[in-house]
């Protein structure tokens, strides 16, 4: 029985396969490439494609063009080299597939749903060509679509848990089930909206880094010698490449963004209470969000509709009770005029004075669409070059809001002793300065206020999660270190691969504790929404990003006056949401090498040719994203600068 069961199956691949590959030889073939959900769900609803043929065209995109990226002479966890054009970007490490189709399609054992599972029966978890079938019957029956996201075929991070495909987060971690026993709280809800979970996207191995020691190298679709944007690129760069119609990421700290602007789509990181992160394996106990990617902006506005709102699973979402709006986000995100609304220009990210030769084809761009946003109505609150939006509060409220994190800034002006007790009288000079601002170090601005270490919070969100997974075998950060297999780290002169080292960090730590993260937290928004308050401000735009993606193995651009190597952070990580939006692209760059005089520093070299995305960012109060999708969606429609990536066409 069990033979003629497995049997069945692969006669049901087969013809499944046999039905697409009709399909397209019978008919004008619909162009999944640059699609969006409403012109995909116009062909179902019109009989010119099925929700399976929508499925295997994505598999044909993804046969053709997910391969490896770099060269591995030694493996998938030894060292790397990039390739020139290597026309893949390796970034989707698991596929929704059922064995027998996933062989029929020659997809390697290594994408199976999961490791622990080979057999992989069950039939309460359906894979996606599955689950496409049963919605096209239902469309067939009834005439409408199962929910607002019929057609959106969907690519989740491996950081949120999929109860029907492995959920490691790139970890090579010998789980006794690699599969967690329930979905997280926003996958659930995006499947009874009718999406399709369709893949796990390659990561940065516990959210950080361009690789992961299950998954290995990913790359970026415009070059592939170049970094697709840290730990969410295989989110960002497989929606580049239209392996998928969007995909989920997560932030906590530019790991939405700067991954958007890396691979030219929009990406929102939404306020840090708006959605759930129950069941997910988290960097931060605070700074985590959920964050869709999509090439435009109405889809990531639908995506938003669909798992937004209160969890009880997740204390942080009780503070979105009250601050749903009152229609929908998609509704926000329909492209229309900006008369009356206010936008400031944060020129703290955008002064080229502070940083080097490397930002400046980057602010450039984005001062450029300050006229792109004049002429659709909006009034611009621009300090100039070389001015401050946020300086003026910072000055007034920065000593007090801040506190302990802005008193330790400046030890020669607030001594300590040995034990860290005060050496003399603070309160004096605190006091001056609430009453004197000309007194606050000048070089005190919105990129200093940030930085503040917390205590024990890599390991607390780390047992806490693998405590309420419950696997037999991993049970423990310990469990990890000892039992995974990690990769050699890409980057020259590192040595072993540093996500060992990362998590033996963690497991040191034997308290837990975020009061600096929380008093940060408070000192910013309280500074950033008195300014905006008293500007009128609505949003506030800068570069996503000053530096372009630097190559794979390389150095990065050091951090200068607060600006790192990937997008700008400290706002966005601090509790406001923000969107980011292509915004046009280079036509040169400056990389760094290692001094051949001194591998142990850098230097930098070019102008190199080079055409890659650059992004421009919208941020806000607080549950403000329905302004923030318009403020996008407007310039989206009047900009136009996404383009798909020239390498990864039509697949014949």
């Amino acid at each position: 029985m069990a033979l003629q069961m497995r049997w069945g199956r692969c006669l049901l691949a087969a013809l499944t396969l046999m039905s697409v590959h009709l399909a397209v030889a019978a008919g004008p073939r619909f162009q999944i490439e640059e699609a969006t959900l409403a012109q995909i769900q116009q062909a179902l609803r019109a009989g010119q494609l099925s929700t399976v043929d929508l499925v295997n065209a994505y598999l044909q995109r993804i046969k053709a063009y997910n391969g490896a990226c770099v060269s591995q002479p030694e493996g998938l966890l030894g060292r790397t080299g990039t390739i020139v054009n290597a026309g893949q970007i390796n970034a989707l490490s698991t596929l929704n597939l059922r064995p027998a189709t996933r062989r029929i399609w020659g997809f390697p054992d290594h994408n199976a749903r999961s490791m622990t599972d080979p057999a992989d029966t069950d039939a309460s978890m359906p894979d996606a060509l599955e689950v496409a079938a049963a919605h096209d019957r239902q469309l067939a029956q009834s005439g409408a679509l199962v929910g607002p996201l019929h057609g959106m075929v969907l690519a989740i991070k491996d950081q949120f848990d999929t109860r029907d495909l492995r959920t490691t987060s790139g970890a090579d971690a010998p789980y006794a089930n690699d599969r967690p026993p329930l979905d997280s709280t926003f996958v659930t809800r995006l499947r009874q909206a009718g999406a399709i979970i369709l893949a796990k996207a390659n990561m940065g191995e516990y959210a950080s880094g361009d690789r992961s020691s299950f998954g290995g190298v990913f790359c970026n679709p415009y070059d592939t010698e170049r970094s697709p944007g840290r730990s969410s690129g295989g989110s960002a760069s497989s929606v580049a490449a239209n392996l998928v119609t969007c995909a989920i990421g997560e932030e906590s700290g530019p790991s939405v963004r700067n991954p958007a602007k890396n691979n030219n789509v929009v990406g929102l990181a939404p306020t840090q209470e708006l959605v759930s992160r129950a069941g997910m394996i988290r960097a931060s106990f605070m700074n985590d969000r959920v964050g869709p990617m999509c090439r435009n902006v109405q889809d990531v506005a639908l995506l938003l509709d669909a798992m937004a709102g209160f969890d009880p699973a997740d204390e942080l979402t009780a503070f979105a009770v009250g601050h749903m709006p009152s229609q929908s986000y998609a509704e926000s995100a329909r492209p229309q005029r900006l008369d009356g609304l206010k936008i400031g220009v944060v020129r703290e990210y955008m002064d080229r004075g502070l940083f080097t030769r490397a930002d400046e084809q980057s602010i450039a761009i984005v001062e450029a669409q300050l006229d792109v946003l004049r002429g659709l109505g909006a009034s611009i609150v621009d300090p100039g070059a070389g001015g401050a939006l946020f300086q003026e509060c910072v000055d007034e409220y920065g000593p007090s809001a801040h506190g302990a994190g802005f008193v330790k800034q400046y030890p020669e002006l607030f001594p300590v002793d040995a034990a860290g007790k005060p050496a003399a009288d603070h309160m004096p000079l605190l006091v001056n300065m609430a009453l004197d601002h000309q007194l606050v170090p000048g070089r005190a601005s919105i990129r200093d206020l940030g930085g503040d270490r917390t205590v024990g919070e890599g390991r607390y969100v780390l047992e806490l999660y693998l405590r309420q997974r419950g696997d037999a075998n991993i049970k423990s950060v310990a469990d990890l270190i000892e039992k995974s297999r990690f990769y050699s780290d890409i980057r020259p002169g590192t040595g072993f691969s540093d996500k060992r080292q990362s998590l033996v960090t963690k497991a040191v730590d034997q308290t837990f504790d975020i009061s600096n993260r929380l008093q940060q937290r408070f000192a910013l928004q309280q500074i950033v929404l008195q300014c905006m308050a008293r500007l009128e401000l609505d949003a506030v735009t800068y570069p996503t990003g000053n530096i372009p993606p630097p190559k794979l193995g390389a150095p990065t651009e050091p951090t200068v006056n607060g600006r790192s190597a990937m997008a700008w952070t400290l706002l966005g990580a601090n509790g406001f949401p923000a969107i980011s939006v292509p915004a046009g692209f280079t036509s040169e760059v400056y990389d760094r090498i290692p001094d051949p005089a001194d591998p142990a520093n850098t230097v930098m070299v070019g102008p190199v040719k080079a055409r890659l995305p650059v992004g421009i960012d919208f941020l806000g109060r607080p549950f403000a994203e329905p302004v923030l999708l318009r403020i996008a969606a407007a310039y989206e429609a009047a900009s136009h600068h996404r383009e798909p990536p020239p390498g990864f066409g039509p697949v014949e």
